[in-house]
């Protein structure tokens, strides 16, 4: 077609309307190249420039593409943004939901994360087992949440650098060595990592000095914060040694076109991709040399990284996807020989590691292990967890909790007093997926109270049974607390409340035609996640009578024995919640012997409960003692009947009636 036959307002009008969409498209193919080469935030930049300019809704390609870029920059806000939009196209890839439903999780949506992880597992049946557990894992995150916080977790302000990612840190001197990528000291322009946007990974250091106040962090020296990333050290006891991990870009090449809708023939493609090794220097005065490689480094097959040595420095764990691993990354560790080389690295076990991630490994001054995984339960993302054991043998893994752990990436932790404080990394408090250095101070462990109460009455043997007993009136005062709180029990005769370990409870339960009752709990250090409290009501009724359980006596003796007090101790604690109540107190004897004897027996035994409830401060005026000897047998076996000692023992009870209300 020749231009010269068109009016030129038409071809002026026609290259403008192009321009336009022509410009849109190269945008988007700048940001795809760098979307290929992993420079996803680079990759961003051009995205938003495109879709500025483009006049029509994106492919399915470009917008899953904006998803993953924002899902690997950890920008999880804006991943859940645009994963929304993918997962209603057409031709999208069905791992777009399980992205949506993990940016959910990952930005406290639990509920809604539950939904698209079984969508998930309906779409692919081969992850249906996967997807249930995901389920499992938010109602878990949500279950721990609701508890009290295991810590007190703040930003350390005045070493985080706005704006950049610090984490990471190990002890080191009187200080810290951590990772950044605030590029201090480097030429930012020049030396930035494409797929962050921000300057390569180096080690700093920073002291503190006896007020808690931190030096400005320091770079360390060249010769360690090479080109490219260096991060994640360990160091000896003594400072000389330095462990440390760099990243190297392997090229690896393969066979074929990565893009089937293309005529182009590429016979040979190249990739990159970051590997990880460990190397090691020596101090000499101020400085350092002697950089060494990890005998077991091997970029061309797999990484190895995070050191973190032992604190005898005998032992050093590590992460690595070496093959013959559990997951995608693994725990493992290697002994100091006698010459002072490693030996050949060990995985840590199916305890430590999942088919999932773990990583970050850190040993306290009293030899538990600490590492990050995505495996194991969790909140979402990394979380940090403990174990206990030795080597390849360990223990109780344990998910450290909310808010040493929260529905962002948590790890790299340490701490500066065993089980009581230290440092942690995070990215719970960043839009834009940067991580932080954060200070904890463990609280006392969080435990569970369940209160239960029960109404005792007796069955058809004349044995007592407890029954629940609901909508109890429940007056609950903690002792560090000035004011109570009044909850009921629900139709189950339950109640449930968080408290620690170390606190004190007086519970004092009232319900219409019962007496009242009052339990007081002490929760001790060793306690259970859960601790069970109940409250036995009795009705309040004029004449009835109630057996006490586990009064006994020693043969011909009426002295209260210490098992038979702590029963008694529970009828004090019942007489003194209803001051308006007189008992008496009864006592029985089975059959054996004659009615004379057992009738002094049982004047004595009774008058010894009384005595007894008197020395813990009832009024007498309140109690009246009664024996009844072998006169009110509640069973067969009278005189000569033969009958088993648990028989007999029925008999053989003690009980109080109320005789005034």
């Amino acid at each position: 077609m020749k231009l010269k036959n068109i009016p030129l307002y038409i071809v002026v009008a026609a290259t403008l309307g192009l321009a336009p969409a022509a410009r849109a498209q190269s945008e988007l193919r700048k940001a795809d190249k760098h979307y290929e080469n992993l420079e996803f935030a680079l990759a961003l930049e051009q995205y938003q420039k495109g879709l500025k300019k483009a006049k029509r809704q994106p492919d399915v390609q470009t917008l899953q593409r904006i998803a993953d870029s924002y899902r690997l920059t950890r920008q999880s806000e804006r991943a859940e943004v645009w994963y929304a939009k993918v997962i209603g196209m057409q031709g999208r890839d069905p791992m777009a939901i399980y992205h949506y439903a993990e940016a959910l999780r990952s930005n406290g949506k639990h509920e809604e994360a539950k939904v698209y992880f079984m969508l998930w597992g309906e779409e692919v049946p081969t992850m249906e087992e996967r997807a249930q557990q995901l389920v499992k894992a938010c109602d878990v995150s949500m279950a721990w949440m609701e508890k009290l916080p295991v810590a007190e977790v703040e930003p350390l302000q005045n070493l985080n650098y706005a704006s950049s990612s610090d984490f990471s840190p190990m002890q080191y001197g009187r200080g810290i060595i951590f990772t950044s990528d605030r590029g201090v000291g480097t030429d930012k322009k020049k030396d930035i990592y494409g797929w962050t946007g921000r300057p390569y990974l180096q080690l700093y250091t920073a002291e503190q000095d006896v007020k808690g106040n931190w030096s400005a962090p320091v770079p360390v020296q060249e010769v360690i914060n090479d080109q490219y990333h260096n991060a994640t050290a360990s160091t000896t006891d003594n400072g000389k040694t330095i462990y440390f991990t760099r990243t190297h870009l392997v090229e690896k090449r393969k066979k074929g076109n990565m893009d089937p809708t293309s005529w182009v023939k590429e016979p040979e493609i190249k990739e990159y991709m970051n590997r990880l090794e460990i190397y090691s220097a020596q101090k000499d005065g101020h400085s350092w040399s002697n950089i060494q490689p990890f005998a077991f480094n091997d970029v061309e097959e797999y990484s190895v990284g995070h050191p973190a040595l032992s604190p005898d420095g005998k032992v050093m764990y590590f992460a690595s996807d070496m093959p013959g691993g559990m997951g995608e990354t693994d725990i493992y560790y290697t002994l100091r020989q006698e010459d002072g080389s490693w030996g050949e690295p060990i995985n840590a076990g199916l305890t430590i590691n999942t088919e999932g991630r773990e990583s970050f490994p850190y040993i306290d001054s009293e030899g538990q292990l600490f590492f990050a995984s995505d495996g194991h339960i969790g909140f979402g993302g990394l979380d940090i967890f403990s174990a206990k054991g030795s080597l390849g043998k360990w223990e109780s893994v344990k998910n450290l909790g909310y808010p040493i752990n929260t529905p962002k990436n948590d790890y790299g932790i340490m701490f500066t007093e065993a089980g009581a404080k230290g440092l942690l990394s995070s990215n719970r408090d960043a839009a834009n997926g940067t991580d932080d250095i954060y200070t904890f101070n463990m609280l006392k462990k969080p435990v569970v109270l369940a209160v239960t109460t029960l109404e005792r009455k007796q069955n058809a043997e004349k044995r007592n049974i407890e029954l629940p007993l609901p909508k109890v009136r429940l007056v609950v005062k903690e002792k560090s607390q000035s004011e109570p709180a009044s909850v009921l029990s629900d139709a189950k005769g339950e109640y449930f409340m968080n408290a620690r370990v170390g606190d004190s409870f007086t519970f004092f339960g009232s319900k219409d035609g019962y007496l009242n009752q009052q339990a007081v709990t002490n929760i001790p250090e060793t306690a259970n996640d859960t601790v069970s409290v109940a409250l036995l009501f009795d009705k309040n009724e004029v004449e009835r009578v109630i057996v006490l359980e586990n009064i006994y006596y020693d043969l011909d003796k009426w002295d209260i024995r210490t098992d038979a007090a702590k029963e008694l101790d529970k009828l004090v604690v019942m007489l003194k919640s209803n001051p308006s109540v007189n008992i008496e107190m009864g006592a029985h004897t089975d059959s054996r012997e004659s009615y004379k004897y057992n009738q002094e027996l049982s004047d004595k035994r009774a008058q010894a409960a009384v005595d007894y409830l008197v020395s813990q401060g009832v009024d007498r005026s309140r109690l009246r003692a009664r024996g009844y000897g072998k006169t009110r047998l509640i069973n067969g076996c009278g005189e000569g009947v033969v009958c088993s000692e648990e028989d007999h023992q029925l008999n053989r009870r003690t009980e109080f009636k109320i005789i005034k209300n």
